[in-house]
């Protein structure tokens, strides 16, 4: 049994990068910031902050787009996603990525999150969106884990 899963909380950096895909399909790119803090042996508190390349689908991906913006505090639940390319020099280059089923906003109302209507007139604040669907890039099948 093998099990990989991510949570983050952290801030966006950036607005999400929402494009389109050829069947209509939604897709979000979003950078995120985790930090951690502590105290260096000379007293002085040092802070580490670590970057995160998260991908977002479908309705994750149309809320971002509507929801979340630079320096908002979010929750992330997801798996890591290694892909390989080669750059325009021949170099392979690789990328780790969370691709996100579960996305959170948390922190305070503002305006964007108050000005959600009809049959999700509920606040986004309080209840995690989660990814139905994701397409599949390769033939290997998602394992059921039982929690």
């Amino acid at each position: 049994m093998s099990v990989n899963k991510v949570i983050l909380i952290g801030n966006v950096g950036a607005d999400p990068e929402i494009r389109h895909l050829d069947n209509n399909v939604a897709v979000a790119n979003l950078r995120m910031a985790t930090s951690e803090s502590y105290t260096a042996k000379n007293g002085e508190r040092v802070t580490t902050t670590e970057w995160h390349n998260v991908v977002l689908w479908r309705g994750l991906a149309e809320l971002a787009e509507k929801y979340i913006r630079k320096g908002k505090q979010i929750y992330v639940e997801g798996r890591l996603r290694t892909r390989a390319w080669d750059d325009k020099d021949g170099q392979k280059r690789y990328t780790t990525e969370i691709f996100a089923d579960v996305v959170r906003l948390l922190g305070g109302r503002d305006s964007s999150t108050e000005q959600a209507s009809g049959a999700n007139s509920h606040s986004t604040e309080s209840q995690p969106i989660k990814n139905e669907q994701e397409p599949s890039f390769d033939d290997q099948p998602e394992d059921d884990l039982p929690f």
